[in-house]
């Protein structure tokens, strides 16, 4: 999905990291003379490529080194420079960072390493220097780090043997050893790099920080991550759900396994989650991970020269049988599809093939195939509707001509825009020349077939996480379902209460607080109580013990199920009454026998120290760890979502309704996880929680079982892990009449609002999409999901978009508030309103909305840019209290939040 830049309200572009990719001056503290060393290396690759910029060796042993004078400290430089590299052992780095604070320095690189990869004494240190660094808003990459090499400004700020050509690809990396390894690798390939940065163990400088720095970067079309540990995961998965919606990020994780990630702490000293839940992290936020190093860079290359498939088939093409069922297993085991090819599709080939071809996908097209022979049939096969991707499969043999094959297929491929096409020309020298030709062309080449399905379905699952990720969910507004002070009330007495254990009952409860539906439970505290109770609902029912300290309740008798009569509902609960302490004992439940007809769920929640809760679906009752048929998810959820989580399970195809049995009612399912999602958000005291089973049939979806476990009444709230996803932000609700009597509802935007979005839009005059863009927007491009999806599909943790609501609920204006790149403590902050509701108090009303959201945010300046003409809106600013500045053709308004 490719987007323009418009979605952005008021946001001008700049790079705060810039000074450390380009810097004007360069201070190396730790430079000598000494062969082999480190602080040699480091000299040498500042002075032998040029970055137009001076570099200052710092050394207060040495007079001079390499010829270059000398300074004894950052104190006795002519300049103040932009960028310290720290080469210099642990201890002394503290000290550094305060005097790069009190000269002026702007960035520094700690190659040192030595720091919380050693244990505790290493992560003092750490915290030291980030006391003093945060004193002058320094920023710090690494510490224990090989560098950072921008081939566009000509900087190799790195202690690596060699520096890479100029490319496409920006270039993360925790492990230094890994970056001179793929340096080595790249010289070889011939591949290209915008920026290549070993980023250590982020003691400031994170995944985040960088991924917006090089999705900002006009040189960066791709980026590639080796991560070991995530660090801060909200930083992560804020930035990349934004960049990755115009240039692939792929990550390849090291320490999947258990002892790798054993080796990956002790290397980085920093926590890894589980491989389940950082694959859930990476799809939530539309990033690729792959297995090899190799699909690394393939899949760089693959995307950058193709579209991504708008499905899973894939038409196989081929001069030879046995690659193409190659290609085949390959495909199908990786989830993929051969195209099925339809009936027009097969009749067109028998116009231009051979008899003997093979009439299915793969299409064989048979050893003796000519350039046109194979230029006919991949325009025909990409004709076909149900076709998303072409492999086109060449083998040399005595009656082909590759290279012309290659040339042939070329003016085939320049009409096929929609559709990836990926080529196998198998062989050494003989088919150099014609796998040369397509690579030029941007058709990507792989010399294996099997290698090449197995990208496409790394293609079409990139792909189909993007696309799931902004697919317009259907409205469910739960906030009528939702009693969130009887929830707080369940959870508050049980803390007062010492327990860290909610009962059934009260499990029950804070479900049904939430609109899950419970099955119909009540407390008897005697066995007349348990009788009525029982004669009120119907028989058969269940009594199960009711117990603050008990949790097994099975194991002590204390389930009694199918309780057909008065009588048996007696006995029943003195079985249970006699079969505890006293204690132990505070009644029973009761409630109907449940109809086990149907399928048996399993909806959970836990809390991950990285990414906070961890939502979990799929295959419930007994034998849920045997069958282990789950998906997990991060929270919140809105439909979509939902949806996309159910799916990756196999229960998944029976709930459609398999063997007789009608489906079970999935919107209900949907809206059910979407509320389950919000009571994990909204209740962080919850440390873990599950519904099993939750009963589905045709009839009904409902809870029979729940457990609810908090955290410790002592535990602080800033000590429970935070979601990974901030919720929608409900406190920035507000209602306001105007002076004319208008009512409106001001509220954060939501995913569901783009249908609103494009009515808003469409009626907006040209005069008023040129005042907020600068440039004039087709009416097809203002509406397009792509571009809509970009205003309604926003990170709250980012930026805040607000809209003004009438009381049908129509968008009247939309503002939004978005934090600056690099600087949390800066945001832009830009106003859009309907024609016929200007001048009427609303822009007012919204900005002063947005003022109030930026001061509870910690944000301290304001900036909105606005062209010349626009009066009304340098008007507004003016009455609010900022000032107005003139720079280049436009109005810059700064409020400083503090005045």
């Amino acid at each position: 999905m490719r987007t323009d830049k418009a979605h952005d309200i008021m946001r001008t572009y700049y790079n705060p990291l810039k000074f450390m990719f380009a810097p004007k001056s360069v201070a190396l503290i730790g430079a000598t003379e000494k062969e082999g060393s480190v602080g040699r290396t480091l000299l040498w690759n500042l002075i032998s490529h040029p970055f137009g910029g001076t570099v200052f060796p710092v050394n207060p042993k040495r007079k001079s080194i390499l010829g270059i004078r000398a300074y004894a400290s950052l104190k006795d430089l002519p300049e103040s420079v932009d960028l310290a590299i720290i080469a210099t052992p642990a201890p002394t780095v503290p000290d550094l960072i305060r005097e790069c604070v009190e000269t002026g320095v702007k960035g520094a690189i700690i190659i040192s390493a030595g720091f919380k990869e050693i244990g505790a004494e290493g992560i003092k240190l750490e915290q030291e220097i980030l006391r003093e660094a945060k004193k002058g808003n320094l920023r710090i990459i690494g510490p224990n780090c090989l560098g950072l090499i921008c081939p566009s400004s000509g900087l190799n700020a790195s202690f690596a043997s060699t520096s890479p050509g100029l490319g496409n690809v920006g270039f993360i990396s925790q492990s230094g050893a890994f970056c001179t390894s793929i340096l080595d690798w790249s010289l070889q390939e011939n591949l290209g790099f915008s920026a290549f940065v070993s980023i250590g163990s982020m003691l400031d400088v994170n995944w985040g920080d960088l991924i917006y720095y090089l999705g900002d970067d006009p040189q960066t079309e791709s980026i590639v991550i080796y991560m070991e540990s995530i660090g801060n995961a909200r930083d992560f998965i804020s930035a990349a759900r934004e960049v990755a919606l115009t240039k692939p990020i792929i990550v390849i994780k090291g320490g999947r396994t258990e002892e790798a990630a054993k080796a990956a702490a002790s290397h980085t000293g920093a926590l890894t989650s589980s491989d389940e839940v950082l694959a859930s992290a990476f799809r939530r936020c539309g990033v690729l991970q792959v297995d090899t190093i190799s699909e690394i860079f393939n899949m760089a290359e693959l995307l950058a020269k193709q579209p991504r498939p708008k499905g899973k088939n894939l038409t196989i093409l081929t001069n030879a049988g046995g690659p193409g069922v190659l290609a085949t297993d390959a495909l199908t085991w990786g989830k993929g599809r051969l195209t099925h090819l339809s009936e027009e599709t097969i009749k067109k080939l028998d116009e231009i093939l051979p008899v003997h071809w093979s009439r299915s996908n793969p299409i064989d097209i048979l050893g003796d195939a000519t350039p046109q022979r194979y230029a006919e049939a991949l325009e025909i096969a990409s004709e076909d509707d149900n076709s998303d991707g072409l492999l086109v499969i060449l083998t040399p043999q005595d009656m082909t001509d590759p290279t012309k094959t290659a040339e042939a297929l070329l003016e085939v491929a320049k009409k096929i825009k929609h559709k990836p096409i990926l080529a196998s020309w198998m062989g050494g020298s003989t088919v150099a020349t014609g796998r040369e030709i397509l690579n030029h062309a941007n058709v990507y080449t792989q010399s294996y077939p099997d290698d090449a399905a197995r990208l496409f379905n790394l293609m079409w699952r990139y792909s189909n996480n993007l696309n799931a990720l902004y697919e317009t969910p259907s409205f469910a507004d739960s906030e009528e379902l939702i009693d969130r002070p009887l929830a707080s009330k369940i959870i508050g007495h049980a803390q007062a209460t010492g327990r860290t254990l909610l009962t059934e009952y009260e499990s029950k409860q804070l479900l049904k607080a939430y609109g899950i539906p419970t099955v119909e439970t009540h407390i008897a505290l005697n066995a007349e109580e348990a009788g009525a109770i029982a004669l009120k609902i119907g028989y058969p029912v269940v009594l199960k013990l009711h117990s603050e300290t008990i949790t097994h309740k099975t194991d002590v008798g204390g389930v009694q199920l199918n309780l057909g009569d008065e009588e048996a509902v007696t006995t029943a609960f003195e079985t249970i009454k006699t079969g505890v302490n006293e204690n132990d004992f505070l009644g029973v439940t009761v409630q109907p026998m449940a109809n086990l007809t149907g399928y048996e769920l399993i909806l959970g929640s836990s809390d991950d120290p990285q990414f906070g809760s961890v939502l979990l679906f799929g295959t419930g009752g007994e034998l849920v760890e045997i069958f282990k048929d789950q998906a997990l998810g991060l929270p919140p959820l809105n439909t979509t979502l939902a949806r996309r989580l159910i799916e990756r399970t196999k229960i998944f195809t029976a709930l459609q309704g398999v063997r007789g049995r009608k489906p079970v009612n999935i919107a209900q399912l949907e809206q059910i996880l979407v509320l389950f999602s919000q009571l994990v958000i909204e209740q962080p005291f919850i440390k873990e929680i599950d519904i099993n089973p939750l009963l589905a049939n045709e009839d009904e979806l409902i809870s029979l079982d729940a457990r609810v476990l908090l955290y410790p009444p002592e535990t602080k709230l800033e000590d429970i892990p935070s979601p990974a996803i901030r919720p929608y932000p409900t406190q920035y609700i507000s209602h306001h009449t105007l002076n004319n009597g208008d009512r409106f509802t001001i509220r954060p935007i939501r995913p569901e609002d783009e249908p609103k979005i494009v009515n808003f839009c469409t009626a907006l005059s040209e005069q008023s999409v040129y005042f907020r863009f600068f440039h004039s927007i087709s009416r097809q491009s203002l509406i397009s999901h792509e571009r809509l999806a970009r205003i309604c599909f926003i990170d709250y943790d980012r930026e805040i978009a607000l809209v003004a609501c009438d009381n049908m609920g129509d968008i009247r204006a939309i503002a939004r508030l978005s934090r600056i790149h690099g600087d949390l403590e800066s945001a832009d902050i830009g106003l859009l309103i309907k024609d016929n509701y200007q001048h009427q108090g609303l822009g007012t009303l919204l900005t002063q909305s947005m003022i109030n959201i930026a001061h509870q945010e910690g944000i301290k300046y304001l900036r909105a840019d606005m062209l010349m003409d626009n009066h009304a809106m340098q008007n507004l600013c003016r009455k609010l209290g900022f000032e107005l500045h003139s720079q280049d053709h436009l109005v810059r308004a700064i409020l400083t939040m503090e005045n």
